[in-house]
Parts: structure tokens; sequence; C-alpha cells
């Protein structure tokens, strides 16, 4: 017992101290970048805003969200907190300017995290559908995957097929360094990840997980995260050249050896610091290869401070 006490009270100790090294770090640094004063005018359509014409997929910074469909994921005040990453619905998480969707399933095609299970797929389907329906040159990326632990659901890429189709921009690597408007009317780059099943061929309507990277860690300690996304990212290859998608994920996670094991307060760690990875990304070099970037409980600013970058590089100013 008196162990166990000892290693949490370390371990509050180490939290602290990783908060800490971000605090000063943002003090001493701040958070002005290339784009760092831009503000749409408009979330729901700001690739819109942006010139579709001018707008070339690889310059992007797509603002994303992690563990998307996790709006009612479990018993509201029982296990909810212990699993959701997101408020939001997935449509209006578009709404607000959000372009890459993480979306996990199983076996029967209801979303999950981890050993929760929440609605259908087919409610993702419709939010997806909902907000291309409103809009016309806003792209998304919509990755799915079967979560760690579950089984293919049966004939998904079927499923998908049917219900997105007409969105569908079929696997092509010619796709970055096309513009927004060369892509139209198709809207959807879909990145499917099954665990057993066949990958997605070339020129299949769906993407493959090697077209989506990242290099996870999973931490509940921020400074050791923001570091890591940052040391990761450094050794990607530039935008222009890349032929893939790389991801940085601003948020950190709860671990059992820790007491506070629900989500927010831990990503809440990080959370703020968005804007602050972003000017370290220019300090350390590295502001070329920043593509998509994704957080728990997406908001406002965090939209902005992506789409701002987005028109600096399309300005010819990042």
């Amino acid at each position: 017992m008196g162990t166990q006490v000892s290693k949490q009270v370390e371990r509050r100790k180490a939290i602290k101290t990783e908060k800490k090294v971000l605090v000063d770090l943002h003090q001493n640094t701040g958070e002005v970048y290339p784009g760092s004063d831009y503000q749409p005018s408009d979330r729901k359509n700001w690739m819109g805003e942006l010139n579709p014409e001018k707008l070339h997929i690889n310059q992007i910074v797509w603002p994303g969200t992690h563990d998307s469909a996790t709006n009612k994921i479990g018993i509201p005040l029982i296990s909810r907190p212990f699993a959701q990453c997101q408020s939001l619905s997935i449509y209006k998480q578009l709404l607000l300017g959000t372009r890459v969707l993480d979306i996990r399933v199983q076996e029967d095609r209801r979303v999950c995290h981890g050993i929760l299970a929440t609605y259908s797929i087919d409610v993702v389907i419709q939010d997806v559908k909902k907000f291309l329906s409103e809009t016309q040159s806003e792209i998304i990326i919509l990755e799915i995957r079967t979560e760690f632990g579950h089984e293919d659901p049966p004939e998904f890429e079927k499923y998908l097929e049917e219900q997105l189709g007409e969105y569908l921009i079929h696997q092509d690597e010619h796709v970055f360094g096309k513009t927004v408007a060369e892509l139209l009317p198709k809207r959807i780059i879909c990145v499917w990840k099954p665990r057993k099943s066949p990958r997605p061929k070339a020129g299949s309507p769906f993407w493959h997980a090697g077209h989506l990277k990242d290099n996870w860690i999973d931490t509940d300690l921020p400074s050791t995260k923001f570091d890591s996304n940052m040391k990761h990212l450094s050794e990607q290859p530039p935008v222009t050249s890349r032929k893939f998608f790389y991801r940085v994920e601003n948020t950190v996670t709860p671990k059992a050896d820790n007491p506070v094991l629900c989500v927010k307060p831990v990503t809440g760690r990080i959370h703020g610091y968005a804007r602050l990875f972003i000017a370290q990304c220019f300090a350390k070099g590295c502001g070329d290869k920043l593509q998509i970037f994704s957080t728990d409980f997406i908001e406002e600013d965090f939209v902005d401070s992506c789409v701002g970058m987005t028109h600096a590089r399309v300005e010819g100013k990042a």
C-alpha cells in the first residue's frame, strides 16, 4: 500500500513539473507564427473562403478531432467521463471547421472507444452527408478504423461505397499536389483501416493506413507528449514532397496508475497549447511539415489556429 501511495505522489509531482514546463515555454516564446492573427469569417466554409482554385491539398493544415464520435458514448456521469473525447456531434464539429474525423468501429458497425460502444456508423455518415449537402468546397478526411480488440465489420467497404460513393476521392498520390477545385465535386478522402481484412488497393475509392500516419505516444504527461510530437514531426518530409498525410495529436490520455482518470481534466493539461506548438514548429524549422493537427474537445480557437497557418501558406508567407 505504501509503495502504491509513494508512486502516486511521484506521478503527481511529474505532472506538476511537466505542466510548468509548458507554462514557462509559453511565457518565454509566445504563440505568434505566420497566420496566427488570421480568423476565418465563416468556419463552416473556410476552405471555400481561402479560394479552392489556389488552395492545394498539401498546403492545408487540417483541424482534426481525436475519437471523433464519442459525444454520446457510455452512461452520463458514470462511464462517459472516462471515454468521451468530444462533446459535439460530427455535424457540429464539421460546422465548427473540423476537417479530419477519427472514427473507430466494431463488428456490428457501431462506433466504439475501447470496450464502450455508442451509436451506429450510420449516424456519422448522415452527419457527414448533411454537412456536404450544405457546402460546396469543403474537403473532409474521414478515417475509419476497426478498434483494437474488435473484428472488422463484414463487407464494410461495400457499405461505405454505397453510402458515400458519389463523394469519394479515389486513392491517387497525385491528389496531394492538386487544388481543392481540381478535386471537386468529390469531397471525401476516406481512409479505411481494417484489422484483418485486406487493405484498400491502388485506385480504390478508399485510402489505406499508409496514407495516414502518426506516432502515437500513450501518456498523460503534457510536456512529454509535446516534445514527442515535435520530435516525430521534425523527422517527416515537408508537406510538398510527402505522399501521405501525417497527424500530430494535441492530446494526452488518462493512465491507470494516476488517480485522475477522466479524459477532460487529463487532456486539459495540453489542450491550451496548440498555438504554442505551431509557433514552436516554426522556431525549430519544421513549420513546413505540419499537416493534420488533432485535438480532444475541439473549439473555435483550435480551428482558427490551423486555418490561419493554411492561409499563410496560400499567401506564400509560410
